[in-house]
């Protein structure tokens, strides 16, 4: 196998001839930032350990700083790009620059919330400069989608990395926090600093990892009876259980009985809960509802 070309990545200079050519402008709208260092995108490839028989799909690549690099250590790299412009310019800037991994590159134009399948062996890892707006629903979506996703390692903005890796107990603890959970161990693996984007964003960014479970949260619950507990418990997050599920329940006094059942305390907060406790509180209110039906057939009160 021939190795890439020590100056296949792009640098500032190329990033900003590349853009040019195409006139093309980071937007706000699509929480576009452009990195511009090639030691940044080979450190993420790193720390995501891409191993070379990974097939890796990236999402959001923009110019194609990450794909290169992504590129000159994995099997294969599917990128996914909404933008018509990037999307239409990538297969050729992979091209001219790693021509002899040109074949291992496949693109997707489309929305990554949209996307239910990949051309191709499935994934194995996912690696990508999430933009800022949609960082999590597309995170999730993806972990859903493609349950052969083994690792993960996405950048985003810091306050969105510190959700996300947040523990039972910490202030920002929340949904995002349990959902990720619900797929995978997730930890906070590094910071990255403003001055390797173009332009340079306002607030700091950070890595995340997720490395997928390898066994699902033992339940009898579904993903969406889970997470519709983790919505309504954040959804008033100051208050107690027993009143936050009050409107999933049925009831406050329904709320409670699920909880008790669950071995959970009325009076906590959907802060302090881990996701496996979310699952038995779904459980518990699926039993309860199929005694209701069962106690009005047969007419008992």
């Amino acid at each position: 196998m021939t190795s890439p070309t020590p100056d296949a990545l792009l640098g500032p200079a190329e990033i900003r001839e590349l853009a040019g050519a195409l006139g093309v402008r980071p937007t706000k709208q699509r929480g576009q930032n452009f990195v511009i260092d090639a030691n940044t995108v080979r450190r993420i490839v790193r720390t995501a350990d891409v191993r070379p028989d990974d097939v890796v799909v990236e999402v959001g690549p923009g110019l194609g700083s990450l794909t290169l690099a992504l590129l000159e250590v994995a099997e294969r790299v599917i990128a996914v790009e909404i933008d018509d412009v990037l999307a239409g310019a990538l297969p050729s800037t992979i091209a001219t620059r790693m021509p002899t991994r040109a074949e291992r590159f496949a693109l997707v134009h489309s929305d990554a919330m949209h996307v239910q399948e990949l051309p191709g062996p499935p994934p194995t890892a996912l690696v990508a400069n999430l933009p800022y707006n949609v960082a999590v629903p597309v995170l999730l979506h993806m972990l859903d989608t493609f349950p052969t996703i083994e690792r993960t390692l996405v950048m985003v903005q810091a306050e969105v990395a510190d959700r996300l890796a947040a523990a039972p107990g910490s202030k920002v603890y929340g949904v995002p926090s349990v959902k990720a959970n619900w797929y995978a161990e997730v930890k906070r693996a590094g910071a990255i600093g403003r001055n390797v984007f173009w332009p340079a964003p306002n607030v700091d960014s950070g890595l995340v990892s997720l490395v997928r479970r390898t066994e699902p949260i033992k339940t009898t619950a579904t993903k969406r009876e889970v997470f519709a507990v983790v919505d309504a418990a954040f959804a008033q997050r100051r208050k107690t259980l027993r009143a936050a599920l009050a409107g999933w329940a049925g009831s406050a006094a329904a709320a409670e009985a699920a909880l008790v059942a669950a071995g959970v305390s009325p009076q906590a907060r959907g802060e302090s809960l881990t996701v496996e406790e979310f699952a038995r509180i779904a459980e518990n209110r699926v039993v309860e509802n199929v005694e209701n039906v069962e106690n009005k057939e047969s007419g008992q009160p």
